[in-house]
């Protein structure tokens, strides 16, 4: 098929690779325009532009579709279709319209849970046992469109948003190709989402990052994972702050943020149960594992964290 992939971040990288491979026409490439990054404030391409360029494809970056010209230069492109995936631009009615399939939108999510911007952090944060990739008919609403194909997977016990991120970029990958051979066949089924069940994953603020220690232990452990490597859960001891990128539920009980043992562990007690830190990370400095953290930050059993 003649297409257009829509995409910006790592995660989408490897569906383009997929669409490529399969032998489709990719005409044009669309994502996030170069952004400042680093001490120098240099810009830097997206994840899909540089992959984009080096396949030999043309990278397009409108800020936006509010621009005529940028709609007639789509249009122009005679797409049969539009696969998106993460791209992070609002498309109007004219755009989706103007592929003969329309656009098809690949959300990490089993819609209509976790509409939106950050579909695997919300889910491991809300402490989800499934999930999955789901091809979706796009509408003018945000990820309100009919389903045509789905892929669950398990969330596992120590997934964190980085581990499930690269474990559903490899399922939508495999799903794309799918979906564009059951569409050229007329074998795909619009199933409309259910009215009831509706979540929307709310881009993550830095304001949520530090822990409540007053939650139960299963949540606590469930924000930390859903934050790394993330922008990475936090908390403060004496006087610094540490992210917490890798932890499991523990037994104990004690005040919540009271620091339950330190001989070669690290545990926390919660509003109820405790919290046992796996990898942690002081400021400006790498992660480490719980031994070597505290080889360099002595704790004592007693001591708080907030």
């Amino acid at each position: 098929m003649r297409l257009a992939f829509m995409g910006t971040p790592d995660f989408s990288v490897p569906v383009l690779g997929e669409l490529i491979a399969a032998g489709h026409d990719v005409a044009a490439v669309y994502t996030r325009a170069p952004a400042p990054s680093g001490r120098g404030h240099k810009l830097k391409p997206s994840p899909v532009h540089a992959f984009a360029e080096a396949s030999g494809l043309e990278v397009r970056t409108p800020k936006n579709f509010k621009a005529a010209e940028d709609v007639d230069a789509f249009a122009e492109l005679d797409l049969d279709a539009a696969i998106v995936v993460a791209y992070g631009v609002i498309l109007p009615q004219s755009v989706l319209d103007a592929p003969r399939h329309g656009c098809l939108n690949l959300h990490a999510s089993l819609l209509p849970r976790w509409r939106g911007a950050a579909p695997i952090q919300r889910a491991i944060m809300a402490g989800d046992k499934v999930t999955g990739v789901q091809v979706m008919q796009m509408e003018a609403g945000l990820d309100t469109g009919a389903v045509l194909l789905s892929e669950t997977m398990p969330i596992a016990q120590n997934d964190t948003a980085g581990s499930l991120h690269d474990k559903l970029s490899g399922v939508a990958a495999q799903l794309a190709p799918r979906a564009l051979a059951a569409l050229a066949r007329g074998g795909l089924v619009a199933t409309p989402q259910p009215e009831d069940g509706v979540t929307y994953a709310h881009k993550i603020s830095a304001a949520e990052a530090r822990i409540d220690w007053t939650r139960q232990a299963e949540e606590v452990d469930c924000h930390i994972r859903g934050l790394s490597p993330f922008p990475g859960a936090w908390f403060e001891v004496e006087g610094e702050r540490v992210k917490a990128l890798m932890s499991k539920p523990a037994s104990g009980n004690g005040a919540p943020g009271e620091i339950l043992n330190t001989d070669g562990r690290l545990a926390v007690a919660c509003g109820e149960g405790a919290v046992e830190f796996i990898t942690l990370q002081r400021a400006g400095k790498k992660a480490q594992d719980v031994t070597e953290f505290l080889r360099g930050f002595a704790l004592d059993t007693g001591a708080r964290v907030s």
